[in-house]
């Protein structure tokens, strides 16, 4: 088997700042915790950008550029940029920063769909919201189509090949990987992928090890299992762990974070350095090494940390 790729996602746009209080959204708390999950193990670290006074999901190019300056500045790990953005963003300014920070891998989402966490609300009164912003973002994703359309891949797809960026394709749902088959076909894209199963957002695809292994068969027969590396993300506690637990068996890569889950273990916060040092030990049991950034960045192709633009 590779030896294990960890991603550590350290913020999203969906996970708000009420739910945990380790949850880091200015600019050196988010490349601070960058720095600190690569020391622990993470070979990569997906970054968002956030409002540095409230926590509000932002895509100003600015930040991004700053939060991966300081984690390239601060370690060796890949600087993997989003281009998932967040809720009411524009495919246009989700693309920002990735456009202007030329990064080695940003995310590219293989499809349109529903997109929530609008139960997260019924937990908390209102006056445990810490931000205003919050009980409305949360509440209205209720009512949200994350858009991916055919033509908004295609300038993604586009933009990432101009400026040599290598696409992490996320997919959500087996849809999304006849979509990934499609841009294949077209022209828009071509092997050797890196693919991310993620798995168990409301809206998409569960959790669950029958979901991850039909999303594995699927991309076997669609793709080649040689023309793809891919890792799981588990949306959610226990699904983040059971879910890494199966792709480390299986020779897949893993991706934890307080983007995806905020519990280390039932109903304790941990910080996006707990989750990785408890992926390490769950990968230490099965006798799986873990990937180095250099190691990461042979195995996928990437073309190095001195050809970014920041």
């Amino acid at each position: 088997m590779d030896k294990l790729i960890i991603t550590s996602a350290l913020t999203g746009a969906i996970t708000v700042p009420t739910q945990t209080p380790h949850l880091p959204y200015t600019i050196e708390g988010i490349a601070n915790d960058g720095i600190a999950c690569a020391t622990a193990g993470s070979a990569s670290i997906h970054i968002h950008a956030r409002n540095p006074e409230n926590g509000q999901p932002s895509s100003d190019p600015e930040i991004v550029g700053e939060i991966a300056a300081l984690i390239k500045e601060g370690c060796d790990a890949i600087v993997c940029i989003t281009t998932g953005g967040g809720m009411g963003m524009t495919p246009q300014e989700r693309l920002r920063g990735a456009a202007a920070c030329h990064p080695e891998l940003a995310t590219f989402n293989l499809g349109s769909m529903n997109f929530s966490m609008h139960p997260v609300a019924r937990r908390y009164k209102p006056e445990d919201w810490q931000h205003d912003w919050e009980p409305g973002y949360v509440e209205g994703t209720k009512d949200f189509i994350f858009r991916n359309t055919f033509g908004d891949m295609e300038v993604f797809a586009k933009t990432m090949e101009e400026n040599n960026v290598k696409p992490e394709f996320e997919a959500y749902d087996v849809g999304h990987l006849y979509n990934l088959e499609f841009l294949v076909n077209d022209g828009l894209v071509k092997p050797p992928f890196w693919v991310q199963f993620v798995l168990g957002v409301l809206g998409g695809l569960a959790a669950t090890p029958d979901d991850l292994i039909t999303m594995k068969r699927t991309a076997d027969r669609l793709l080649g299992p040689e023309n793809y590396r891919w890792s799981v993300i588990g949306v959610g506690y226990p699904q983040e762990f059971h879910m890494a637990a199966m792709a480390i068996m299986l020779g897949g890569h893993v991706r934890v974070g307080l983007e995806d889950n905020i519990f280390v273990r039932r109903k304790v916060l941990g910080t996006n350095v707990d989750l990785v040092e408890k992926v390490k030990r769950i990968a230490a049991e099965f006798e799986r090494e873990i990937a180095s950034p250099d190691e990461a960045r042979e195995m996928l192709g990437l073309k190095g940390r001195d050809a970014v633009n920041f």
